[in-house]
């Protein structure tokens, strides 16, 4: 297979064009100029509303569906009425854990990880506390940073009703064994809702065989707009209560869950992210259904992003005085190239802000997972110093950064 253009795949993203380095990836992705103009062409040529009977407003409804089922097909759906749309993973998710509440009795009990995004724990710690649950915590082992499936099945019984978990911690960068998750989970007859955030930019969605009974991620991370889906069960979400106006039936999916209805515009523009997948698979020579040729795509993302995410480790791997709070290396396919670490004696942001300097842009902090960073000690430091990559990043820029950190670390250290 013909191996992947950079300077082609650059091209399709013309923010990369100022010659900073975009390391902070898992925070917000550049937007694929093919999203962009389906964005610009559905708001200057089909802005009108809905569900009419005139000829404009049925075309306009109709590239709905069609986004609809572009999402759909990107992410395995069986069903495009299974794709709930809303403005980001954190509404989305607060949507869904309002529309499971009724079923939710004291003594009964959900899961979380310490290791999410809080748009993964604060709904469902409300819900406990509003509905009389218990809520238990599964937490990553201190030894080996993993989530581990032991520990789980200490916490699973009869009473469990849902386990939220990531697919990949945006902190650590594991990828986590969800599938494994989802058996023992339906084992003790719960559910399973799944965080994709992380994931998604690095590996070609599969909700089916996620065996997730909901899974949720922001567009934004992957190279789209401000936008995201809610992903169900075609059976789960027709029982679930309609959140939408009173005479807006429960058996309408998606709208019951869609209060105030979605963004059109940005709706059609996730099109584009397929429009690029499908691009730059065919021109690797991948051919056969249209997954087949996105799979190919991110096949080649992850050999270029695995180059440059162990360019990185190397250097941090031999670092004195720098620990990796994650994998230390690259391995088979369970890591992404989300990047942490601290360094003994200096506070993330320090070393963040002289990076600034160089045009380079990563981050310091807790990124939403604090949890995770007080488990680890790491408050501190001011949380830990994350470098994320995409598969559009170059060699050169990650020899530019390890350069820059390395020139960096040495001065604080004699500061």
């Amino acid at each position: 297979m013909t191996a992947l253009d950079i300077d082609y795949v650059r091209l399709q993203f013309p923010a990369l064009a100022d010659g900073f380095a975009y390391l902070d990836n898992a925070g917000g992705s550049a937007v694929l100029k093919p999203v962009a103009e389906r964005i610009s062409q559905y708001l200057l040529n089909h802005a009108v509303q809905l569900g009419a009977s005139y000829g404009p407003s049925q075309q306009a409804g109709a590239k709905v569906l069609e986004a609809r089922a572009s999402v759909a097909q990107l992410i395995n759906a069986v069903h495009p009425e299974e794709c709930v749309m809303g403005g980001s993973t954190t509404h989305l998710l607060q949507i869904l854990a309002r529309a499971i509440a009724p079923s939710i009795q004291p003594g009964d009990e959900i899961i979380v990880t310490h290791s999410d995004h809080e748009a993964n724990i604060g709904p469902w710690q409300r819900l406990c506390a509003e509905r009389g649950a218990t809520l238990k915590v599964w937490s990553v082992d201190v030894d080996s940073l993993e989530l581990e499936l032991a520990d789980l099945d200490t916490l699973l019984s009869a009473n469990t009703r849902v386990l939220a978990m990531t697919h990949a911690s945006n902190i650590l960068g594991s990828v986590n064994p969800v599938a494994e998750v989802a058996r023992r989970v339906h084992a003790v007859g719960g559910k399973l809702v799944v965080d994709a955030v992380a994931y998604a930019p690095h590996r070609l969605v599969d909700v089916q065989a996620s065996g997730a009974d909901y899974y949720v991620f922001s567009f934004y991370k992957v190279f789209g707009p401000h936008f995201a889906v809610l992903w169900g069960k075609r059976e789960l979400l027709l029982a679930l209560p309609s959140l939408n106006h009173f005479f807006i039936g429960q058996d309408v999916i998606p709208y019951k869950l869609q209060p105030g209805n979605l963004n059109y515009e940005l709706s059609y523009g996730c099109i584009g992210i397929s429009d690029y997948l499908q691009d730059i698979g065919t021109r690797l020579g991948s051919q056969g259904t249209a997954r087949q040729v996105m799979q190919a795509a991110f096949d080649a993302f992850e050999v270029q992003e695995n180059l440059l995410a162990e360019t990185l480790l190397a250097y941090l791997r031999e670092a004195h005085g720098v620990r990796i709070i994650g994998k230390p290396r690259v391995t088979a396919g369970d890591r992404v190239p989300t990047i942490s670490f601290v360094v003994d004696g200096v506070q993330s942001e320090a070393i963040v802000r002289q990076v600034d300097t160089a045009r380079i842009g990563i981050r310091f902090g807790d990124f939403y997972a604090r949890h995770l960073i007080e488990a680890l000690g790491l408050a501190p430091q001011g949380g830990v110093v994350r470098v994320s990559i995409a598969h559009y990043n170059t060699l050169d820029e990650m020899t530019r950064l390890v350069d820059c950190l390395d020139r960096a670390i040495a001065q604080l250290r004699r500061s």
